[in-house]
């Protein structure tokens, strides 16, 4: 599980986790998540400070970014 820093873009958080849980390099994921999810919207939606949870699928995964910038694949944590 990864919980977001002050400052850092959530979507990287969430590429992190991805890679950690799945063992995978996080410059060569494929597809890019920004192929699978608006990143800018989704880091936009966080540093507003929005109290929202957001759910996809990525490559078979499930992911889950909660409200407090916490970021869970599969129901485990990453980074």
């Amino acid at each position: 599980m990864a919980v977001q820093e002050p400052g850092e873009q959530i979507s990287i958080d969430v590429i992190e986790t991805i890679a950690d849980v799945t063992g995978t390099d996080p410059l060569t994921m494929e597809p890019p998540l920004y192929e699978v999810v608006d990143t800018d919207a989704l880091d936009a939606l966080y540093e507003s400070g929005a109290s929202a949870t957001v759910e996809f699928e990525y490559d078979g995964h499930s992911v889950v970014v909660d409200g407090d910038g916490t970021v869970t694949v599969d129901g485990a944590g990453g980074a």
